[in-house]
């Protein structure tokens, strides 16, 4: 069972306490009105799935109910980093180096 820091309670518990909504970072179109069918295919559907450092947005669902941003290792599945919506995304290569070590 994988563990899971929430950075707004500032607690560890069972991934079971957690929802993983999926990539983060995800832009929407800026002009949603002038966004073709494509850049909504693309906005929706797409994503990069990486093999490693990947980072992912999870919610806090048997908590506080609130989203962050979880750097991962996909291939490990351990985590890297956890951190507030609304964060920038840390160094991947860094955070990638470091748990390397």
């Amino acid at each position: 069972m994988l563990l899971v820091y929430c950075p707004y309670c500032g607690v560890e518990r069972p991934e079971t306490e957690f929802s993983c909504g999926g990539q983060a970072h995800i832009a929407r179109p800026v002009d949603p009105s002038a966004a073709t069918e494509e850049d909504w295919v693309n906005f929706l559907y797409m994503r990069s799935n990486t093999k490693g450092v990947y980072v992912e947005r999870w919610r806090h669902t048997h908590g506080c109910g609130r989203f962050f941003n979880a750097v991962r290792n996909t291939v490990t599945d351990d985590f890297l980093s956890f951190y507030k919506a609304g964060e920038p995304m840390p160094d991947l290569e860094e955070l990638a180096k470091e748990a390397g070590k």
